[in-house]
């Protein structure tokens, strides 16, 4: 009985040690080596070197001067301690209201008529509620209205969004999309 008991706290330590020491050091290790700056949560650095921010992760920008990004769901919004989508189906009441209400509210900011059509990211919160990124069509849409407010040309705003447009994963993976604080970092850059 006590050289089971022995062997069961022998086979208790070594497997503590291997999992709870060796194994999480050497994940770590080949983390740093081979994915330094994706093991460091992907951040992204103004001219000035300050971090602004994470690739992973959206902002809100609410200013005339920057893009958009889509609308959150988590938290106060882009809460990423209350990651979550809204929950709302498709035959949701409360849904339906709140998409008029950000339809008309990106038309009028916008600039846009009543007939125009607005992408889907723009009126609807992602599944996490922290998607960084918005569509191609979503960032051409705002183009003119960011261009005004920073006495710019739209197609030098144009030239920005296609400079920031990355590229569906492994060119078939999802939709081109761009990158909304890499983009207004880019026009803050401009200055």
């Amino acid at each position: 009985m006590m050289n089971s008991l022995f062997v069961s706290l022998r086979a208790t330590l070594v497997l503590a040690i291997v999992t709870c020491g060796l194994y999480p050091l050497i994940v770590t290790g080949a983390a740093q080596a081979g994915f330094n700056s994706k093991a460091h949560g992907s951040l992204i650095t103004d001219k000035d070197g300050a971090v602004r921010g994470s690739d992973l992760l959206g902002q809100n920008f609410a200013a005339a001067q920057y893009f958009h990004p889509r609308p959150s769901a988590a938290g106060a919004g882009y809460d990423a301690a209350n990651s979550s989508g809204s929950n709302l189906g498709p035959t949701s009441q409360k849904l339906n209201d709140a998409l008029k209400e950000r339809i008309a509210a990106y038309r009028s900011t916008n600039g846009l008529s009543d007939k125009d059509a607005v992408p889907a990211d723009a009126v609807t919160a992602s599944g996490s509620g922290l998607d960084p990124h918005i569509s191609v069509k979503n960032a051409e849409l705002q183009a003119a209205r960011v261009a005004k407010a920073r006495n710019l040309s739209v197609e030098k705003v144009k030239e920005l969004i296609a400079a920031s447009t990355e590229k569906p994963d492994l060119g078939i993976f999802g939709d081109a999309g761009v990158n909304v604080l890499k983009l207004n970092l880019s026009l803050d850059a401009l200055k």
